[in-house]
């Protein structure tokens, strides 16, 4: 999809057609989601700070993001190329790719399928998309970026070296700015320059991995298949803080959001996991992760968050500033297919079954209705003695407002 996320957002603002868009993040930790070509003809480009963008392009207005609306579009457009083959393996919400091989008995030619599926998800979707039809899943992807925005290219197999050649290295897969900066070294400037070296100078500039397959790529071998959607490996949420953080309390206290926020993925998809990783970035952008295997899968918040946190201070971080924190929970497998263990001294009712009421409460009243009360803000927007803050939702809604008891300490669900 061209700009996917300000595409989307401009369906409902169509007076910002044609003008500077850009989709992301507030604050002065906030980051660009998307641009329009017209933001980018400024130099805005995704992962930039909001700030400077608002410094190349102060022209430009700023959306904030509406996920609900990108997952249902992403749905819809998902759904739209399963129409045309079973063979679709999703690499993001905005993008896939498609083995239309089995189509074209019925659909014709690959390029008259690939204008099929441009008119049919501007007129259902409401939004434009780029289309790269080639041999292989290399060459398709180079060249739907080549053919950017709402365009369409077809690079036959007898001119794949024709098309590859001329490009940068840089627009291969793999090759980011250090390995650039290796084969530029090496007077390697093009495709074509690293397709004429030696396979053994690559490997020996770049190790033996990397330097066989970007010869490989150079000259358009690619034998992957087209895989439908692979099962998830992971599931998790990270938060980066408006202002560095050093008070472990703190810390705390996004662990367990973070690890609610997890938990109530995992549940929605039907899984457990096994692994719990916690990740953390500090004020000088060096980041690290942790992790450790339960004896048994889960999609309990309390279980993953206990681990976190024995994860995070075992780090011994004192009063370090710390930028990001995130959690993830890996090894992730169908929860209706993972046995599970029953202890002796087992309650008839745990944590499990008091997330899963909290789960129907937000069904039905919305995100938020239950949460811990660490999590729970008071009036005066200041820590009250159970450690929690202000939240306006939290004053507004009667279900938020729920309070620990000792059992609840005991780590017992109240």
């Amino acid at each position: 999809m061209d700009a996917f996320y300000a595409s989307v957002s401009l369906r409902e603002r169509p007076e910002l057609q044609g003008t500077p868009v850009v989709v992301g993040g507030n604050g002065t930790r906030g980051v660009v989601l998307s641009a329009t070509y017209e933001a980018r003809a400024y130099g805005v480009r995704s992962a930039m700070p909001t700030t400077r963008a608002r410094r190349l392009c102060p022209q430009a207005t700023f959306l904030a993001p509406d996920f609900e609306a990108y997952t249902r579009v992403s749905a819809g457009v998902m759904e739209l190329f399963r129409t045309v083959t079973p063979l679709v393996e999703p690499l993001s919400l905005d993008e896939a790719f498609l083995d239309v091989g089995g189509a074209v008995r019925r659909l014709g030619r690959p390029a008259r399928i690939a204008q099929l599926l441009r008119d049919r998800v501007a007129d259902e979707q409401g939004i434009t998309c780029s289309v790269g039809v080639a041999p292989s899943k290399l060459v398709a992807k180079l060249a739907s970026t080549a053919s950017k925005p709402d365009g369409l290219l077809v690079v036959p197999a007898d001119s794949v070296l024709a098309f590859l050649h001329p490009l940068p290295v840089s627009a291969l897969w793999g090759v980011g700015e250090k390995t650039a900066e290796v084969l530029g070294r090496l007077g390697l400037r093009t495709v074509g320059d690293l397709a004429h070296v030696p396979a053994h100078t690559l490997r020996r500039a770049l190790g033996p991995g990397a330097g066989a397959a970007l010869h490989a790529m150079a000259w358009g071998r690619d034998s992957r298949r087209v895989t439908p959607l692979e099962p998830e490996r992971s599931t998790g949420a990270e938060e980066t803080f408006s202002r560095d953080v050093d008070d472990p309390r703190a810390i705390h206290r996004e662990l367990l959001r973070l690890s609610q926020r997890t938990a109530e993925r995992l549940r929605l998809a039907g899984h457990v996991g096994r692994t719990v990783v916690v990740k953390v970035r500090f004020s000088d952008f060096t980041t690290i992760t942790r992790s450790r295997t339960l004896r048994e899968s889960t999609d309990v918040a309390q279980e993953i968050y206990a681990t976190a946190r024995g994860l995070f201070d075992g780090l011994g971080l004192q009063r370090a500033r710390i930028r990001l924190v995130g959690v993830r929970v890996e090894g992730l497998a169908e929860l209706e297919r993972t046995p599970r263990q029953l202890a002796l001294d087992e309650r008839a009712t745990g944590w499990r079954d008091a997330e899963r009421a909290a789960d129907r409460a937000a069904a039905r009243f919305g995100s938020g209705a239950v949460r811990p009360a660490t999590l729970v803000r008071t009036t005066s927007g200041e820590p009250d003695d159970r450690g929690g803050r202000d939240d306006a939702s939290a004053r507004d809604h009667p279900f938020v407002r729920t309070r620990q008891d000792p059992s609840t300490r005991a780590g017992r669900p109240a």
